[in-house]
Formats: C-alpha cells, sequence, structure tokens
C-alpha cells in the first residue's frame, strides 16, 4: 500500500502498486491531460513508471522547466522519426537537448537541402499529430547492439558497445522507430505542439574530426506555440542587433582572414573602445587599485612553474628565441604575481589591488570564432587582489558592490550569480576551503543576493562566483567573476610578513567584471541596438547647417561643445537638410543640433534626438550644460 507525498504536503494512499500516471490522475483529470512526466524521490521519470513503496511525488507539466527539457528530449526522437521516415538510408546518431532546443546528428549519403528540412518538419508535424504512444522497454547490452545492428544503425550500435557489459538498456518507441535512451519521454506524440527546425551543420562522429563527418539538424521546442512565436521573435530581434551586422552600419570594426580571431578597429569603433576602458580605468582608481602593465611575451619557465605550461599549453601561441621556449601570454596572472614579488611585502601593505589591461591571446578553434564575441586576441579588464585569509570577505563584498555599479552604468540591471565550491580534485587543506567559501557566502548573503550553488565546480585552486549579465532579449551573457587561489601565490614564492612576523603566503583573489573588452563591447553594441547612450557614443553630436550662410555659426558651437569634452563634428556639405539628417540618424548620433538663420540670429540650435524625436530649439548655454549632464549621469537618450 503505498503513501504518495505530493509537494504540498498532502498524502494519498493506494491499496496496490500504481503507476505515475495514475497518481495524476487520482489528483486530477485536468492534471492528468497536461502531465509530461514526473519525479519520484526527486529522480525524473515516465508516467509509465511503478510507485510500489512510499514515495515523494511531483507530477511535471509543460510548465515546469524539466517539462520543457522533456518537449524538446522528445522532439529529438520526433525529428531522428521523420528523417528515417523520408530517407530510410539514413542513420542516426545521438540527439541531445541544447540550450533553447535539441539537435540530432545523421549519417547520411547526400547534404541535406533547405527543401528538405521543410520535408522533415512537416512529416513531424504529421506524427506527432497521429498522438502515438511512446514505449519504454528494457534490453541487455548484447541485446541491444544485436538490436540496432539488425536494423543497420552502425553508429548506435557503437555507441552502445563503449558501455560496460552487462548493463541493462532503455529503448523508447513511437510507431515504428525505436531510439536507445535514458529518457524519460513524453507519454504520447501528441504532446509535442511547438517545434522548428532551424538549420543544418556539419559535425564529426564523437567530436572527433579523424572521424566521419556527419550532419546536424538543429530545432527549437516549446511548451506552447505562443513560447514558440516569442521565441522566434527574439532571434529576429537578435538577427537585427547582430554586433557584426552593426559594425559594418557604423564602420567599428573589421575581421579578416589573415589574422583570424583579431580584431581591426576603425576610428569610431576605438573611439567606443577608448571610452569604455577610460571609464574602467576611472573606477578602478577609485577603488584603490593600481594600473600596472606586463610583456605579452613570456618565457615558458614562468608557465611552468604557475602550471599554466602543463593544463593549457594547446591553446598557447609560443615562440622560440636564442634556443629559448617563449609563449605569448594566454592570462595575466602569473605576471602579476611577477609584480608583486619585487619587494618585501607586510600586512601592512595588504591588501594590493593590481590591474591591467592585460592583452592575451589564445589559439582557439576556428569553428567557435565569432565576430568580437570570441576571439584568439582579446583584452582582459583584470585584476588580482593579494591579501590575507581575513580580508577574504570584506574584498568581495566591495568587489560586489563595484561590478553592480559598473554593469549598471552600461544598462544592465538584471544579474544572476553563482557560486561554485570545491571539486573533488583540488588543493588545500579542508579547514581553508571552509574558510573561502564561507567567505565567499557571507558576501553574497550580506549583499541580499539570491545565487544558484554549484557544488563541485569550483577551480582545483578555490571557489569562484560567476556573474552573469541578462540582456533586453534575455539572453544570458557570463562575464564577471571573482575566484580565491590558494594555489598560484604559493607556486611562484608570493609571501608577506604577518604581524607575528613569520613569512606567510597571501591569497590571491582573481576578478574581473567585463571579461574580454572585446566580447563585452560586442554585448554592448547588441544590447543597444548601436544606439549608444550619450557617453559611450563614437561621435556624440554632428552640427547641421541649413545653408552656407550658418557654416560659421555651426563651426563655432562645434568648437565649444568640443572644448567641454563632448565629441562633435559637422556636416556643412551643400545637401538638402532632410538628407543630412536621414543619414546621421542611420549613423545612430545620438544628437543631431541643426542650425537655420533663425538660430544665427538667437544663438540657439534645433536639437533632434537618437530616436527621431524633435527635441525643440535650445540656447547654446542650456544644450551645452544638457549634454554636458547626460554625459556625466550615463543616462539614455531620452
Amino acid at each position: 500500500m503505498p503513501v504518495v507525498t505530493l509537494p504540498d504536503g498532502s498524502v494519498r494512499e493506494f491499496d496496490r502498486a500504481v503507476t505515475l500516471r495514475q497518481v495524476a490522475e487520482s489528483i486530477g483529470a485536468g492534471l492528468a491531460r497536461a502531465a509530461l512526466a514526473g519525479k519520484v524521490d526527486g529522480r525524473l521519470v515516465d508516467l509509465s513508471h511503478w510507485i510500489e513503496a512510499d514515495a515523494n511525488v511531483a507530477i511535471v507539466t509543460a510548465r515546469d522547466v524539466e517539462g520543457v527539457e522533456i518537449i524538446r528530449h522528445s522532439s529529438a526522437h520526433l525529428l531522428a522519426q521523420a528523417v528515417k521516415s523520408l530517407y530510410p538510408g539514413a542513420q542516426v546518431t545521438i540527439g541531445p537537448v541544447i540550450e533553447e532546443g535539441f539537435y540530432y546528428d545523421f549519417a547520411f549519403e547526400r547534404p541535406f537541402t533547405p527543401e528538405d528540412l521543410q520535408a522533415i518538419e512537416k512529416k513531424m508535424e504529421e506524427i506527432a499529430s497521429q498522438d502515438l504512444e511512446v514505449r519504454r522497454s528494457v534490453l541487455p547490452r548484447d541485446e541491444a547492439i544485436a538490436f540496432f545492428r539488425g536494423l543497420g544503425e552502425e553508429y548506435k550500435a557503437e555507441l552502445i558497445e563503449a558501455i560496460p557489459p552487462g548493463e541493462t538498456l532503455s529503448l523508447y518507441t513511437q510507431g515504428d522507430f525505436t531510439d536507445l535512451c535514458r529518457g524519460p519521454h513524453v507519454p504520447d506524440t501528441g504532446k509535442l505542439k511547438a517545434f522548428k527546425l532551424m538549420k543544418i551543420a556539419g559535425s564529426y562522429w564523437r567530436g572527433d574530426a579523424n572521424n566521419a563527418m556527419l550532419q546536424r539538424i538543429y530545432g527549437t521546442a516549446w511548451a506552447d506555440k505562443k513560447d514558440l512565436k516569442e521565441y522566434l521573435h527574439r532571434l529576429e530581434e537578435a538577427e537585427k542587433r547582430d554586433h557584426r551586422k552593426i559594425a559594418r552600419t557604423l564602420d567599428l570594426f573589421h575581421l579578416q582572414e589573415e589574422a583570424p580571431g583579431m580584431v581591426f578597429w576603425h576610428p569610431a569603433g576605438w573611439t567606443l573602445w577608448q571610452a569604455v576602458e577610460q571609464y574602467m580605468r576611472q573606477v578602478f582608481l577609485d577603488y584603490g587599485y593600481q594600473e600596472i602593465k606586463t610583456p605579452l611575451i613570456v618565457g615558458r619557465t614562468l608557465w611552468e612553474k604557475s602550471g599554466h605550461w602543463e593544463k593549457f599549453q594547446e591553446q598557447m601561441f609560443t615562440t622560440c628565441s636564442e634556443e629559448r621556449d617563449f609563449a605569448i601570454k594566454p592570462m595575466n596572472c602569473p605576471c602579476h604575481v611577477q609584480v608583486y614579488n619585487q619587494g618585501l611585502k607586510s600586512y601592512r601593505d595588504l591588501p594590493l589591488r593590481l590591474a591591467e589591461f592585460g592583452s592575451c591571446h589564445r589559439n582557439e578553434l576556428s569553428g567557435v570564432l565569432h565576430g568580437i564575441m570570441r576571439v584568439r586576441g582579446f583584452t582582459q579588464d583584470d585584476a588580482h587582489i593579494f591579501c590575507t585569509e581575513d580580508q577574504v570577505q570584506e574584498e568581495v563584498s566591495c568587489f560586489i558592490d563595484l561590478l553592480h555599479q559598473v554593469y549598471a552604468d552600461f544598462g544592465f540591471h538584471e544579474v544572476l550569480v553563482k557560486l561554485s565550491t570545491r571539486p573533488v580534485q583540488r588543493v588545500g587543506s579542508d579547514e581553508v576551503w571552509d574558510k573561502a567559501e564561507s567567505a565567499l557566502q557571507m558576501a553574497l548573503d550580506s549583499k541580499g543576493l539570491a545565487f544558484e550553488l554549484q557544488p563541485g565546480e569550483g577551480a582545483f585552486y578555490g571557489p569562484k562566483i560567476e556573474f552573469s549579465l541578462k540582456d533586453c532579449l534575455n539572453r544570458v551573457w557570463q562575464c564577471g567573476t571573482i575566484q580565491v587561489d590558494f594555489s598560484m601565490p604559493e607556486r611562484l614564492g608570493a609571501t608577506y610578513v604577518a604581524e607575528s612576523g613569520a613569512k606567510q603566503t597571501p591569497v590571491m583573489l582573481h576578478r574581473a567584471i567585463l571579461g574580454s573588452l572585446e566580447r563585452f563591447i560586442g554585448i554592448l553594441i547588441e544590447q543597444h541596438a548601436g544606439y549608444f547612450p550619450l557617453w559611450l557614443a563614437p561621435t556624440q553630436v554632428v552640427g547641421l547647417n541649413i545653408t552656407d550662410r550658418q557654416a560659421d555659426y555651426t563651426q563655432r558651437i562645434a568648437q565649444k561643445l568640443t572644448a567641454k569634452g563632448l565629441r562633435v563634428k559637422t556636416d556643412l556639405r551643400n545637401e538638402k537638410i532632410g538628407f543630412k539628417i536621414r543619414e546621421h540618424s542611420m549613423l545612430r548620433v545620438p544628437y543631431l543640433l541643426i542650425v537655420g538663420d533663425k538660430e544665427v540670429e538667437s544663438e540657439s540650435v534645433t536639437v533632434r534626438a537618437q530616436n527621431g524625436v524633435d527635441l525643440g530649439n535650445f540656447s547654446l548655454p542650456n544644450i551645452v550644460q544638457k549634454l554636458i549632464d547626460e554625459v556625466k549621469g550615463r543616462a539614455a537618450i531620452a
């Protein structure tokens, strides 16, 4: 007689073993219709799962995060079934859930075409409408190998051969299609109501370039058509905001094959870069950081001492000179320890905060490069704080304040936080880890910040906090981090004289706010769609004359604004004013100052904002003050 305890604490008793579906039916017909799967004592299972003993049970529907993942997983199987139905010679391989969707890899004699994609999606809709039951079964490993080999599915058989002998495997069948899977899955294909195939790409079997090239079909699936429509709308908006397209329109930067993953910054783009860097430089000074600069190329021996040569060598660009090996630095931390190590340090010198806009290079695979979001040459807003164990919490708390101030100034107000704790393989005693993890958590708690705990996800040398931004399209970008390091200072001989007179090793806090400046600027471009707030805009103001009679006055205005530190251009061409307004509006200049005879006579300007709104007439002192105040306040365009 199993007793089932539901999430609200209510209890249901049954006089015999029951399936999860029967539990849902006992709660209500509506829930039974909506049910996709369930949790039994925290484990996700199918609705067909039998409950034979007392258990805590929750029914999973499409409104749950797990429910959407199950829909996506089942949609991958639906995709594979549709492909096999249309192209029986295709072999299925793997089809996992990914963020906001799924994919399935196929081996097929010819490339799939966009027309194939349309036909496959139509077949998926047809199969879903048949409301086919999805049935789970189990087979011993060897029988499963024979089963799939008998179907001609050699890739699937090879996957199973990698599983240890004696294992029993679960299979899922819908109609005439059977696939290997842990599950759980939706109870029937009719539950799959909102999906779309997105694109075709190439992929190597098991991710190894030495293996056969497969074809990967990507799709997305959602709880309902409304969610799907909203997602597709977000994709359209993301396409409009693509930083590479906007960069071409605004002439910010370019990339080319002769320097893959390296950015060629144009004058407007470098002006944007400098606005970001100079802002960060001032913030660092305000928070007690000292800026340093370390070499770009450093001898192999330092990377060996720090441990990076062993763990990171494949991603390092190397060179040789006078029979010595060197590496272009992939990160700044070992070099910062070298600066710390110059001269004897006392506990009175701590905390010591060293910051650098450090130029780094990593030999990323060409396939993962993406505009300026993923590059090989990048600059980090990097800093390292050398402190005592007792100072960790205070330093982390101060950093959290700094980070939120910076993100807010750049227009990001929703920050997601994750705390990663000790992994199995680590250095340092449990006592020190306890202290470090406690300091990080107490710093988060003191700020009232909710966070997701990631047990075992810390670095081998210490725990860390990750900070991610949510942008205007609800995309999440992991940017900031602060990590506690017990290992590198000791490996590289960093010490300080404690109050007792004994030498001790400082704790090293690795911290970044923007991360890579290139990537962050790419995020900024997409967040603002190139319509930058005044303080960031490469060109802040353009003065436009209506006729040649106003040219001198327009230039005087520009000189006055430039003297106040504003970035100003004039357009004195003999063109119609409407043409000039359209051209500079397309370049997304925050303010256009239009000058005609009336404005010259009254020593004023007519102001047009970035959003196309005519703000009316301003006296010269008033527009100067308005612009200065807006830059100082880092406000968005009104």
